[in-house]
């Protein structure tokens, strides 16, 4: 097991300019692989420096990534085909930002959100109800909403960071609304739309979709041809049905894709084109 001053110092030769050190220190940190986590995370923690902080955190990142892969492999073996499913694979992919986040602790935030709702709406509500109760309760009182300022802030993909900032991109907002609805056995799913994603509440006389991206507003299938016409793209019937939980997952990790790329994060690009390419394998 490393000390915490051997990692102490190694995170102090990464400053030094000499290429042979630089490649020294992260032959070792390689060498210490897990083993090094739990200190590098503490001084991630603990520093005052971006730069430091960034720079531990891509060490973590590539230490971590390979069991990551692992995991992701493991679980598209079992199927990504329903929503729990689906669930555990958002949070594997959270993973990617957040190398030791601790999922248990997000479940549970969404265990109790529901608790909270179902404990409110304890009396007898319609199923029309029922969903406007959820809708109002996600983007109402938690106050979850469309991130417009920093669109593509990855920060907006990753599902632990959207329940702790309250805001992320359209399909992030929705998966929040999925898994809530999950645990109370509503019928709300993804719409795979281009551009925009979207939600649909499939009850039992009448498909609704709905903009999370809007503060859940209801919507129109006329108002998303119109939508899709206007940014250049002939409205086919399949823009608008239920996605499947592969092609959610799939989209999730794309919008990373183009985040990452957009601030030039080749290396993160590289390994998110990885698990596409595996998601796409096992798919």
């Amino acid at each position: 097991m490393p000390s915490k001053n051997e990692i102490e110092s190694l995170i102090y030769l990464l400053d030094d300019p000499d290429p042979e050190i630089q490649n020294s220190v992260q032959n070792r940190f390689r060498e210490l692989g897990e083993n090094a986590v739990p200190l590098l995370d503490q001084f991630r923690l603990q520093t005052d420096s971006d730069n430091e902080r960034e720079v531990i955190h891509e060490i973590i990142h590539n230490i971590t990534f390979g069991t990551l892969y692992e995991d992701f492999s493991e679980l598209l073996e079992v199927g990504v085909n329903n929503r729990l499913q689906l669930e555990k694979a958002s949070f594997l992919l959270a993973r990617f930002g957040n190398p030791t986040l601790r999922i248990e602790e997000y479940q549970r935030k969404l265990d109790r959100f529901s608790e909270e709702l179902d404990d409110s709406t304890a009396d007898s509500l319609s199923e029309r109800q029922s969903m406007h109760a959820l809708l109002k309760f996600v983007f109402r009182e938690l106050r979850f909403r469309g991130d417009e300022k920093n669109y593509h802030d990855p920060n907006n993909a990753y599902l632990d960071r959207v329940i702790d900032r309250r805001k992320g991109l359209p399909i992030s907002l929705s998966l929040i609304v999925i898994f809530l609805a999950r645990r109370l056995e509503l019928p709300f799913y993804g719409v795979n739309m281009p551009i925009h994603f979207m939600l649909i509440f499939e009850g039992e006389d009448k498909e609704v979709l709905i903009d999370p991206f809007d503060g859940g507003t209801i919507v129109s299938y006329d108002q998303c041809h119109y939508f899709l016409k206007k940014n250049g793209i002939d409205p086919r019937p399949e823009h608008l049905k239920k996605a499947s939980c592969q092609d959610i997952l799939s989209r999730s990790v794309r919008n990373l894709l183009h985040s990452y790329s957009k601030l030039d994060k080749e290396a993160k690009v590289k390994d998110l084109q990885s698990l596409l390419q595996l998601i796409e394998l096992k798919g």
